[in-house]
């Protein structure tokens, strides 16, 4: 039986547009014997089409695994984590592999890229493990989008740390993927690079009508932001 896509249209009679992503007190907690671990404390958020949020707050606050949470790569322990509508709680775990590979785009702090590929591979290695029609044409117009155009058959090892980055961005963006996941993406860059890649991520939302919710120490990406959520101790203590 063919995996249902988790991001679905709603019924046309409806006529409901669901928010890309949505967290309702969510908790998530980790035990080991008889110890807890609470690293999500009822965390409420949403991010629709064109949003760029920001999730701020120092090391071990719980931004991580909101992100994991939000991926799938991870499921809460109490409250409901939605995409379009639907919950990822009750899906399978082939499901959930469905979700990420066509309906999200994660972009890691480093190590995001096969180093011995080219830029050009990279992103066609993302494309078709995802299953995307016409890998080749989407991945050449996005680097040259992002400007890497010129860098497309370098391999990723050659590459600088910004135009690292950009592949990744790239690759999430020739996915097309209606939500992309960003953690700590300008962490180890220098400002230049910072500067290049955080002007990326802010054109994404608004050119392809995805929600991007970047993870991040950074008051420069977040004063970027359209929405800032502060996190502490698990908990969101400002938006």
């Amino acid at each position: 039986m063919a995996v249902e896509s988790l991001y679905r249209e709603p019924e046309a009679e409806a006529q409901v547009e669901w928010p890309i992503l949505e967290m309702h007190d969510v908790f998530k907690i980790y035990r080991s014997g008889p110890v807890e671990t609470v690293a999500l404390r009822g965390v409420d958020m949403v991010a629709g089409a064109g949003d760029l949020v920001a999730i701020l707050g120092p090391s071990g606050c719980g931004k991580s695994t909101l992100l994991a949470l939000a991926a799938g790569l991870d499921r809460a322990s109490a409250g409901d984590v939605r995409s379009a509508g639907v919950s990822l709680l009750t899906r399978s775990e082939d499901e959930l592999a469905d979700y990420r590979a066509r309906s999200v785009g994660i972009i890691f702090q480093s190590g995001n890229l096969w180093p011995t590929l080219s830029a050009r591979e990279n992103v066609l290695a993302a494309l078709r493990l995802a299953g995307v029609p016409d890998a080749a044409q989407r991945a050449a117009e996005s680097l040259v989008e992002f400007g890497l155009g010129g860098r497309a058959e370098h391999r990723a090892a050659a590459l600088s740390g910004g135009e690292q980055q950009r592949v990744a961005i790239a690759a999430a963006v020739a996915r097309r993927a209606p939500l992309i996941l960003a953690d700590e993406p300008t962490g180890e860059l220098d400002s230049a690079n910072q500067n290049v890649v955080l002007l990326a991520l802010r054109r994404l939302p608004r050119d392809h009508d995805c929600a991007v919710v970047v993870v991040t120490h950074s008051p420069a990406v977040a004063s970027a932001a359209d929405h800032v959520i502060e996190m502490r101790d698990g908990a969101v203590v400002s938006r």
